[in-house]
């Protein structure tokens, strides 16, 4: 059982966009189909041109994958047979190598991420109105260890 942390590759984006598909529908079943579908549309054209993407690897499957703008995960997403096998903290903490201190944005809804980030250690600093779904937003951070 080997995983990898590795940097995205033009041809992960099948297994990636199916990644995301999966791990959305679980995590954040409260969201409009019209706001999932225009995701969908931009995953490909605007946020993996713009972000630094990491992918897991499993047995050389791709699982999941992370996206950053510096030290912002805007997202991260692993294919929910693989939730409780500590990858996620491994992107976690690749993200947290590269930045020291990191910060997100989670949907109140979105139990299964809180939970995750809460066990994680990261901190509630603002809570907000996300705009295009009318959901609230929390923004958390994860200072760096010393």
């Amino acid at each position: 059982m080997n995983t990898t942390i590795r940097q995205y590759q033009a041809s992960d984006m099948n297994d990636l966009m199916s990644a995301w598909e999966n791990a959305n529908s679980l995590a954040q079943p409260f969201l409009q189909k019209d706001f999932v579908a225009k995701v969908r549309k931009d995953i490909p054209a605007l946020y993996l041109p713009n972000t630094d993407t990491w992918v897991a690897e499993f047995d050389n499957h791709l699982v999941g994958f992370m996206a950053l703008i510096g030290n912002e995960v805007c997202a991260i997403f692993l294919q929910p047979e693989y939730h409780g096998k500590k990858i996620g903290k491994m992107m976690m903490d690749k993200a947290q190598e590269l930045h020291g201190n990191i910060e997100l944005e989670v949907f109140k809804k979105n139990w299964i991420g809180l939970k995750f980030y809460s066990k994680y250690g990261f901190e509630l600093i603002e809570e907000k109105i996300h705009e295009p779904t009318g959901e609230l937003l929390l923004r958390l951070q994860l200072n760096a260890k010393p």
